[in-house]
C-alpha cells in the first residue's frame, strides 16, 4: 500500500516541476520577443525637460507633400512618442508652445496649425486657409531610423 499512497505525490510533483518549466519557457519568450528588433518602439520621440507643460506639433514630408500634426501634450519631464514608424526623412520640424500659447522653439520654416487637434496637408496659404502659420524648428536627424529630441526650455 505505501506504493499507491506516494504515486499521487509523485504525480503532484512530476505536474509541479511541468508546470513551473512551462512557466519558464513562455516567460523567457516574452522577454527575448521584448528584446527583438522588430519590437514596437517610439522613433521619433519628444522629451520636455522643461518645468512646464508644453503643446508640440510636428511636421515632415508625406508623400510629397509637408504635413502637420498636433497637438501632444507633454509633463514636465515626460515623453511623448511622436512617430510610431521608422523616420522617413532626415528633417522633422518640430513646433512646442507653452500652456498660454507662447513659442518655445526658435524655429524658422514656417508651417500651418490650428488651435485643436489637427492633421493639416500643405503648409502654404495658412491665413487663407484659416489656419495659423506657425515656426518650426528643423530637426536633423542625420537620416537616422530612431530619434530622440529633448526640448530644454533654452532657445534651441
Amino acid at each position: 500500500m505505501p506504493t499507491t499512497a506516494a504515486r499521487p505525490l509523485r504525480l503532484k510533483t512530476l505536474r509541479i516541476r511541468e508546470l513551473a518549466r512551462a512557466a519558464g519557457i513562455f516567460l523567457a519568450a516574452a522577454g527575448g520577443a521584448c528584446l527583438m528588433p522588430n519590437a514596437a518602439r517610439a522613433e521619433f520621440a519628444v522629451c520636455n525637460q522643461t518645468l512646464d507643460v508644453v503643446n508640440l506639433a510636428i511636421g515632415q514630408e508625406v508623400d510629397a507633400i509637408f504635413q502637420t500634426d498636433g497637438w501632444w501634450t507633454i509633463g514636465a519631464n515626460q515623453c511623448v512618442n511622436v512617430i510610431q514608424d521608422e523616420l522617413a526623412n532626415r528633417y522633422i520640424y518640430v513646433y512646442a508652445t507653452d500652456v498660454f500659447g507662447h513659442p518655445m522653439l526658435a524655429g524658422s520654416t514656417e508651417m500651418c496649425v490650428e488651435r485643436r487637434r489637427f492633421s493639416l496637408r500643405g503648409i502654404n496659404d495658412c491665413w487663407q486657409r484659416g489656419l495659423i502659420a506657425a515656426k518650426f524648428l528643423e530637426v536633423d536627424t542625420l537620416d537616422q531610423e530612431r530619434w530622440t529630441f529633448f526640448l530644454t526650455g533654452k532657445t534651441e
